[in-house]
């Protein structure tokens, strides 16, 4: 199947948008997912087809610059493309554009296909639909790996909510760096905004877990890992770059 690039607009209205009335994270997130989801079943490889065949998506990384976060009564447009195929992964791209034709976010984020009863990666080929890979990145990231904090500057624990799950049963990936922010000291957090962010998924998250959250913060830069269960396993790490809000 050719395929070109999948463009959604998107109205950013006030539930969307934290206390100075720019758009949350956590919105950004979802929007992203919207756009992929819905842009993966145009292709014929989303999850319809995944439950039909066994098979789920999961998310190993994703790599976020942000110039500029939106604000509400904007517009804005989401355009998203798988962007690089591995044996076992997918890489897709997205920007987002604002009413001047500005990109203001880009990311890119990777995907592997695995056999959702048995938890192990498949072969991309083997089990989808053929479809075609626009070569082109919005960000150019090799997802790097995520240095681990030495020095824990803050900690703090979370419950996974109901609410915090999809439709795959865990935590849904854009809770994440959620908890990463809402794991900082209150002064820094209201006088800072995130500008970059890179996450590795190591584990799923279930319902009922509780989520512990070491932080290191050196200047304008944080180190987060997430733990849970308990023998204390490794879900994910995250890497914030900040900048005055």
């Amino acid at each position: 199947m050719k395929i070109s690039k999948f463009s959604r607009e998107y109205s950013i209205c006030s539930y969307e948008c934290d206390a100075k009335g720019t758009l949350r994270l956590v919105s950004l997130m979802n929007m992203f997912q919207d756009a992929a989801d819905t842009h993966a079943e145009i292709l014929g490889v989303g999850i319809e087809h995944c439950i039909e065949h066994g098979l789920a998506w999961f998310g190993s990384n994703y790599h976020i610059k942000i110039f500029r976060m939106p604000s509400w009564h904007e517009k804005m447009q989401i355009i998203t493309w798988p962007s690089q195929e591995k044996k076992i992964g997918a890489v897709r791209d997205f920007e987002v554009v604002d009413e001047s034709g500005k990109v203001v976010i880009v990311a890119s984020s990777q995907w592997i296909l695995i056999d959702f009863a048995k938890k192990r990666p498949l072969s991309l080929r083997e089990n989808l639909p053929d479809y075609e890979v626009v070569e082109e990145r919005s960000l150019e990231t090799s997802f790097p790996r995520i240095d681990l904090p030495e020095k824990v500057t803050f900690r703090k624990s979370f419950a996974v909510r109901y609410d915090d799950i999809d439709v795959n049963g865990h935590v849904n990936n854009a809770v994440y760096p959620l908890w990463a922010t809402e794991a900082m000291e209150k002064k820094f957090r209201l006088e800072n905004r995130p500008s970059e962010i890179e996450i590795a998924f190591k584990k799923e998250t279930l319902y009922g877990d509780v989520v512990n959250v070491s932080t290191q913060v050196d200047d304008l830069i944080s180190l987060h890992e997430m733990t849970a269960g308990d023998d204390n396993h490794e879900i994910a790490r995250l890497r914030i770059v900040w900048q005055k809000a």
